[in-house]
């Protein structure tokens, strides 16, 4: 889950509300664009690829080899391919699933014979966040429409089925504003969730808080706002 993990730590400034109000708004249209951009998908639990594989085969003289990776986002899709594909190939045809978005190519090959297989193989696998690409180096000898979705995708699910995964939990970014005499016990209760990304902006505060920034895990949210709030013994303002 790829999000903004940092803001800019800055000297204790209490006297400007103009600018506090300015900051606190920046900090919460942050915390907004990281939840809406972070996966292109609702938070939760998935299965991925924990290192790139590959899985290479030759079908009538033509050869065949997929190569599989995570990506953490659309995004990041164009730059795996760009990393993996093979200029001198016939064909670089690939396929990606992250959550619930997919998109494939044929990349020349017939409609349908070559992105929506490698597709397949991505759904019945069970991964998410995963993009194939299966090379094609042409050996002279046409597999006809029905032998090319068998070539590419029984390649793409080889290459997958006995690659090594890791569950991975998505995480949320959240903030909540604090005053200074709490900060002990909220850094504590951050500390026993295992919270990521600390972050601690004196300026975005009202005056006598600090507000602190940090990414959860999506399924602890909730129940950290209310173990915040019981230690705390007050109501706590979370963004």
């Amino acid at each position: 889950m790829q999000v903004i993990t940092s803001l800019l730590h800055l000297q204790p400034n209490c006297c400007n509300p103009n600018k506090n109000k300015h900051l606190r708004h920046r900090l919460i249209c942050w915390c907004n664009k990281a939840m809406s951009s972070s996966s292109n998908s609702q938070p939760g639990a998935f299965t991925t690829l924990r290192e790139t594989v590959t899985f290479k085969q030759e079908i009538k003289k033509s050869k065949f080899i997929a190569i599989a990776g995570h990506i953490p986002d659309q995004q990041f899709a164009n730059s795996f391919l760009s990393q993996v594909k093979d200029p001198k190939a016939t064909h670089n045809c690939w396929a990606y699933k992250v959550g619930d978005q997919y998109r494939s190519t044929d990349d020349g090959e017939p409609s349908g014979t070559a992105g929506k297989p490698i597709q397949a193989a991505i759904e019945a696998s069970g991964l998410d966040r995963v993009m194939v690409v299966v090379i094609r180096h042409f050996g002279g000898i046409l597999l006809g429409s029905g032998g090319l979705v068998r070539a590419y995708g029984r390649t793409a699910a080889e290459c997958l089925k006995n690659a090594p995964t890791c569950f991975v939990k998505s995480k949320v970014p959240m903030g909540v504003e604090v005053p200074f005499e709490l900060l002990g016990l909220v850094y504590h209760q951050l500390q026993s969730c295992k919270v990521e990304d600390i972050n601690q902006d004196y300026e975005t505060g009202t005056e006598g808080t600090t507000m602190v920034t940090f990414k959860v895990d999506f399924d602890q949210a909730e129940s950290l706002k209310d173990a915040l709030k019981t230690h705390c013994s007050r109501e706590l303002e979370f963004y």
